[in-house]
């Protein structure tokens, strides 16, 4: 991958949106209703401000155009956007408590070209910075088999409610760092 990844600022945020809908019309739709995506975009599917805020979103650019997103979360939360939250959540405890893989995005054009696997490095180097042992993630189907050539188990696969009275199918995956 020659896209160097930086932290997202909140001058990113339009932009970051921009590219989670695109991502989520387009990529998603080979594996959900667009019913579902319709839904889904915004309390499943958007940007969560608190990674920014804590400085665990990263992205990459091409030409000064946002292509991909995606980080980590010290909070409770394992998927979705800020839209409807009130202020910051706890944190977690890195002695028992598992950080959060959130929010990965590439842009349909970038995808397959190794950028997924740079913000997951990227923040997987962070995760252990701040010494958590151990990481877990909610994938969307389309994500399941990036997160397992890096190790991650699946734990449980099970339908999220979505308003509407809708549903979509995702896979908790687990992984701990080995050292």
């Amino acid at each position: 991958m020659s896209q160097p990844l930086r932290t997202a600022r909140e001058a990113d945020a339009p932009a970051l949106e921009r590219l989670i809908e695109m991502t989520v019309r387009q990529s998603l739709s080979r594996c959900y209703s667009q019913a579902q995506l319709a839904v889904a975009l915004g309390p499943v599917f958007g940007l969560d401000r608190q990674l920014i805020r804590d400085g665990t979103y990263f992205l990459a650019e091409d030409q000064g155009e946002i292509i991909a997103c995606g980080g980590w979360s010290k909070r409770l939360a394992v998927y979705g956007g800020d839209r409807e939250c009130s202020g910051a959540e706890g944190e977690l405890n890195p002695a028992t408590d598992a950080a959060r893989v959130r929010a990965f995005f590439v842009h349909p054009d970038w995808e397959r070209r190794g950028i997924g696997r740079a913000l997951l490095e990227a923040s997987e180097t962070a995760i252990r910075a701040a010494s958590f042992a151990r990481m877990e993630l909610v994938a969307t189907l389309s994500g399941e088999g990036l997160y397992a050539r890096f190790g991650y188990a699946v734990a449980e696969r099970y339908e999220a409610p979505m308003p509407g009275g809708l549903t979509i199918s995702v896979v908790r995956m687990t992984k701990t760092f080995s050292d």
